[in-house]
């Protein structure tokens, strides 16, 4: 089954004003790139190469001009214009067309996941309905929370309860089958008046279709979405990649490895990029690949 992916990047970034009066939080850089690139990277390591791109009115010509039409790094990219942020399950409406019959995978625009993905390939592979992640936080209040039990199945799933009955917070990044785009039209919207993705997985584990995997310690989850986790975000890929000497989600190199684009493509991403960090990388990248 194919697999597409949804990227919502709208919303108003309150948290991060003033720094997002003027820009989306998901062209703010975290350390040397823009925060999109990074889900970006998550879903095309997940093997999905049909993405959907949705964000305001204002910030759509940005993403068009920042990504294009992916065909650079040999994927695909739409766009769709929210006019007004009304709960993350909104996503799926404004994407009925382009989830069509098949399953999607959506992640949140200021989501950032470091480590081995396969948590997320399997997931993609396994789903029969819809599959959430969990990740113990100090802070579940502030997320959607799931709690477990003893066998591992979903007791509950509550949105940012005030007395959070479990530690495991829910990312954002999920999978669901095609029927989410119905699900979502019937939605009623919650107190705060949006579309909440915690009443669609509800839905799911009503219909006993809803899996949950435990995100393990090797993977890192970071949400970007104030000032102090921006910072603490670029402090931790800016470490990863100094200690290593390798980038983290370099689209370019991802679609290489990938066999999404020719070592031709990849010379020619490179000789179109300004003087910078970032192409002197790619060189590194083309040299070590001649010499193999």
């Amino acid at each position: 089954m194919l697999t597409k992916g949804i990227i919502l990047a709208g919303g108003t970034g309150t948290r991060l004003y003033p720094i997002t009066s003027i820009i989306s939080k998901q062209l703010l850089p975290i350390y040397d790139k823009p925060m999109i690139y990074y889900p970006i990277a998550t879903l095309m390591l997940s093997g999905i190469s049909n993405i959907l791109i949705i964000s305001t009115p204002q910030d759509i010509p940005q993403f068009k001009k920042l990504l294009g039409d992916g065909s650079k790094w040999g994927i695909n990219f739409d766009y769709v214009i929210q006019k007004e942020p009304k709960g993350i399950a909104e996503a799926f409406i404004y994407g009925a067309d382009f989830i069509g019959e098949n399953q999607v995978c959506l992640i949140l625009g200021d989501n950032l996941f470091y480590g081995k993905l396969d948590f997320l390939r399997n997931a993609i592979s396994a789903n029969r309905g819809a599959t959430i992640f969990a990740y113990k936080v100090n802070n579940p209040q502030d997320y959607g929370v799931v709690t477990l039990a003893e066998d591992g199945s979903i007791l509950s799933i509550e949105e940012k309860p005030l007395n959070p009955s479990s530690q495991f917070a829910i990312p954002g990044v999920y999978i669901f089958d095609s029927s989410v785009v119905e699900k979502a039209r019937h939605l009623k919207p919650s107190a705060r008046g949006e579309l909440e993705i915690t009443d669609i997985q509800k839905l799911y584990l009503d219909e006993k279709k809803l899996d949950v995997v435990i995100m393990g310690r090797g993977i890192a989850w970071l949400d970007t979405g104030t000032p102090e986790s921006l910072i603490e975000a670029g402090t931790f890929i800016h470490a990863i990649e100094k200690r290593q000497g390798r980038k983290i989600a370099c689209l370019e190199e991802i679609a290489f490895e990938r066999g999404l684009i020719s070592f031709e493509q990849l010379y020619q991403n490179y000789n179109s990029l300004p003087r910078c960090e970032y192409k002197n990388y790619l060189l590194r990248l083309i040299n070590e690949i001649e010499k193999k």
